[in-house]
C-alpha cells in the first residue's frame, strides 16, 4: 500500500515554505488515485462465449439492416419498414403508422422495454448488460477487430510495451482505421433511420446532404469510437448508472454469475497426480481474469464492475476439463443456493417469486393495453380552434356568430367524405362560409388521404342566452362511420 504523507497547514510552517507544501501535498493527492491499467481480454471458447456471438451478429444486423427494408405504403408514401419522418411528422414501423399526438405509444413502448429489464435482471442478474447492451455489443465487436489485427492476449500485451516500429504503426494504423469504419457506419445507420436510407446514402457520398447529416454522423462516429475503442469498461464502471440501481430489481433468489467457493476453496496451485483431498478445485490458474472484458476477479465476489457476461465460465470449464475436474466451479448461481450447499442442503432454484410475478404481471397489462390500443386505434381525429379576434361578431338581425378553424385528420392512406355537425347549444347552427349546409344543418368535406385538412365554419346561435357556452363539433365518415368529436365554446355576448 502506498504510504501517503500530508504535510501540515502553511499557517503552521515557517514563512516561505508555502510552494513545497502544496507540490508535496498534491503529489500525495494523487497517490491516492489509482492509474487506469489498460485491459486486454483473452478469447473464450465455449458456450457462452457462442451465445455472445449469436447476440452480436443478430443485434448488429438488426440495427444495420433494418433502415434498408421496404414496406409498400402505395403512391405518394415512404416504403421504408421503419422511418422516424420529422418533415412528414409521421413514425413508420412496418403497418403501423403514428401520429405526433400518439406519443402515448412510444411512451407504453419504453414502460413495457424497463419492465422487461426489471423481469430479466430478477430473474438472471445482468443478462442485458452481458449479451444485448449496446456498449457491450460494440465493445465486443472492436475487441474482435483487435485481436484479429494484434493477436490475443499475450501479443496484444507485447505490441504495447514493445518500441516503436513499422510493424507496430501499421497495425495500430489499421486496427484504428477499421475502428473509424465502423464508428462512421454506425452513426450512418442512425440517421438513415430518419430519412430514406438509399436516398440519403447517395447524398452522403456525393456532398448534397444537408449540414445536419454530416454533424450528427460526425457525433456519433466520435462517441462510437470514444466509447467502444477507448473507454470501454470504463463507460459500465462510471457513466452507466444501471450497476448502481439494479441491486432494487434482483433478490438473493435472482441468478448471477457465481464463483462457488463453497466448492473452490481452499484454492492453490495443483500439479498432476497430486491428491484433491482437503483443498477446493479452484487451482488459482486466473483464466477467468484473462478472459474478463472488464478486469475482475470474480472470485472476489459480487462486484458493480461485473456485467454477467459469463465468460468467466466458459475459461473455468476449460480448465476443470484439463484437470480432471467436473465443470461448474464459475456458474450461474444464486446466493441462496451457495449458503445451502455450504450447510450440506440441496440447492433449488426459485424463478416464480412475487418479485417475478409483479414484473411479468406488470408488462402483460401494459402489453394487453397497447395491443388494445392498437387495435382500437381511430383513424379519424378532431381539432377545433375558436377564434379569439373578434371574440363574435352581431349579425343585422341580433343573433350571435363566432368563427372556427377546425382540422381534420385523416390518418388513413385514402381520401374521405365527412359529415360535421355541431350540438351542445340550442339554436348554434352552420351558416354558409363557402360549404353547403345540408337539410340537416351539417356540411359535408373531402378530407386530405393521411394528412390534415383544414376547414373554416362560421357557427350561429340566439343572442337570448350571453356567456360562454360548451359547444361540441362532430365528424363522422359518411362511408364506414367512423366519427370523431371535440369540445369547444360559444362566446354568446357579453364579454369574452
Amino acid at each position: 500500500m502506498t504510504k501517503v504523507t500530508l504535510l501540515p497547514r502553511k499557517d503552521a510552517l515557517p514563512p516561505g515554505d508555502d510552494e513545497r507544501v502544496r507540490a508535496v501535498n498534491s503529489k500525495a493527492a494523487r497517490a491516492l488515485y489509482k492509474k487506469r491499467e489498460q485491459i486486454y481480454p483473452k478469447l473464450a471458447h465455449g458456450f457462452f462465449r457462442n451465445v455472445k456471438w449469436a447476440a452480436m451478429v443478430a443485434l448488429l444486423a438488426i440495427y444495420y439492416i433494418t433502415p434498408w427494408i421496404r414496406w409498400d405504403r402505395g403512391v405518394g408514401r415512404p416504403d421504408q419498414a421503419v422511418l422516424i419522418d420529422f418533415e412528414g411528422r409521421r413514425f413508420f414501423f412496418f403497418f403501423i403508422e403514428l401520429w405526433p399526438q400518439e406519443v402515448y405509444y412510444i411512451v407504453g413502448l419504453l414502460v413495457l422495454a424497463a419492465f422487461g429489464i426489471f423481469l430479466s435482471s430478477a430473474l438472471f442478474g445482468r443478462v442485458w448488460c452481458g449479451y444485448a447492451c449496446p456498449q457491450t455489443v460494440w465493445t465486443d465487436l472492436y475487441i474482435y477487430v483487435e485481436r484479429w489485427i494484434e493477436g490475443d492476449r499475450n501479443e496484444r500485451m507485447r505490441l504495447a510495451k514493445a518500441p516503436l516500429s513499422l510493424s507496430k504503426v501499421r497495425k495500430k494504423t489499421a486496427k484504428h482505421a477499421l475502428w473509424l469504419l465502423i464508428a462512421a457506419a454506425t452513426g450512418g445507420a442512425w440517421i438513415f433511420y430518419f430519412g430514406d436510407a438509399p436516398t440519403l446514402f447517395g447524398q452522403i457520398f456525393t456532398g448534397q446532404a444537408s449540414a445536419s447529416v454530416y454533424l450528427f454522423i460526425g457525433l456519433l462516429t466520435f462517441t462510437t469510437y470514444m466509447l467502444a475503442g477507448t473507454m470501454r469498461e470504463q463507460v459500465c464502471t462510471y457513466m452507466c448508472p444501471w450497476p448502481r440501481i439494479q441491486a432494487a430489481m434482483t433478490d438473493q433468489h435472482a441468478l448471477s454469475v457465481t464463483y462457488r467457493a463453497d466448492r473452490g476453496e481452499p484454492r492453490g496451485p495443483h500439479k498432476k497426480n497430486e491428491s484433491w483431498e482437503n483443498r477446493g478445485d479452484c487451482i488459482d490458474c486466473h483464466q477467468c481474469v484473462a478472459v474478463c472484458p472488464q478486469g475482475i476477479d470474480i472470485r472476489d465476489g459480487d462486484q458493480l464492475e461485473c456485467i454477467n457476461c459469463a465468460l468467466c465460465i466458459d475459461a473455468c470449464d476449460e480448465i476443470m476439463e484439463k484437470v480432471g475436474r467436473p465443470k461448474g466451479l464459475i456458474a450461474y448461481d444464486t446466493h441462496v443456493n451457495v449458503e445451502k450447499r455450504e450447510r450440506g442442503e440441496a440447492a433449488s432454484l426459485r424463478l416464480v417469486r412475487p418479485r417475478t410475478i409483479l414484473y411479468a404481471v406488470l408488462m402483460a397489462v401494459v402489453g394487453a393495453i397497447m395491443l388494445y390500443a392498437l387495435t382500437t386505434r381511430a383513424t379519424l381525429g378532431l381539432n377545433v380552434i375558436r377564434d379569439r379576434s373578434p371574440p363574435f361578431v352581431r349579425l343585422a338581425d341580433g343573433s350571435i356568430r363566432n368563427d372556427y378553424a377546425l382540422k381534420l385528420m385523416n390518418m388513413a392512406p385514402r381520401s374521405r367524405r365527412v359529415r360535421i355537425t355541431v350540438h351542445g347549444f340550442e339554436g348554434a347552427h352552420f351558416i354558409s362560409n363557402g360549404h353547403r349546409v345540408d337539410a340537416t344543418g351539417a356540411i359535408t368535406v373531402e378530407t386530405n388521404p393521411d394528412g390534415v385538412s383544414n376547414v373554416r365554419v362560421h357557427v350561429v346561435a340566439p343572442a337570448d342566452a350571453p356567456g360562454l357556452h360548451p359547444i361540441t363539433f362532430e365528424i363522422v365518415d359518411s362511408a364506414t362511420g367512423e366519427r370523431a368529436q371535440s369540445v369547444s365554446a360559444f362566446l354568446a355576448g357579453g364579454a369574452p
